[in-house]
């Protein structure tokens, strides 16, 4: 009796057996204020701006309610500024056959960087009180940076999962 779950080995499923990603991790830079966060943080310094824009223009003191109202604007155009840059992220994929990482701009932009992962060299600059301050993939001439946007902890946690992938995927050969 045949095994019904069981298929023959052919060119195409090795073929797909080889390009299934061995790692793949999509990177994005972290952010302490949500969403919600920031409506209520727009909300507070707002009604703090306006009663004492109001309070100064009343009293006559107009232009300082003016300077009340440009913080405000400021404000929400630095965090605006910082949610635009927050959708910058990354995608590493190592399979049997390729390593590519996909780097997104906060416009949406993607470029697409892909080595061979038998020629990949990953690189990892450390300071002994920080930690991991840069990593680099090189390979056949070309290289670029990853994960410049993580914190130490999540650079730590990265480099040791892929550099395990890499040496898996080189170990098969």
């Amino acid at each position: 009796m045949e095994n019904l779950y069981s298929t023959a080995m052919t060119e195409s499923n090795a073929d797909a057996l080889q390009e299934q990603p061995v790692f793949a991790a999509e990177l994005y830079p972290y952010r302490s204020l949500g969403r919600k966060g920031f409506r209520i943080l727009l909300l507070m310094t707002g009604g703090v701006c306006l009663f004492y824009g109001m309070l100064f223009a009343t009293t006559g003191a107009w232009p300082i309610g003016m300077f009340f109202g440009l913080d405000f604007v400021l404000l929400y155009g630095a965090f605006w500024l910082n949610y635009r840059s927050g959708r910058v992220r990354e995608e590493v994929t190592v399979s049997r056959t390729s390593v590519s990482v996909r780097k997104y701009s906060p416009s949406g932009r993607m470029v697409e960087h892909l080595f061979n992962p038998f020629w990949t060299r990953f690189f990892v600059r450390r300071h002994q009180e920080i930690g991991i301050l840069s990593m680099y993939i090189a390979g056949e001439g070309r290289g670029t940076d990853v994960g410049s946007f993580l914190n130490p902890e999540d650079r730590e946690s990265f480099a040791k999962a892929f550099r395990g992938a890499l040496a898996t995927v080189k170990r098969r050969i």
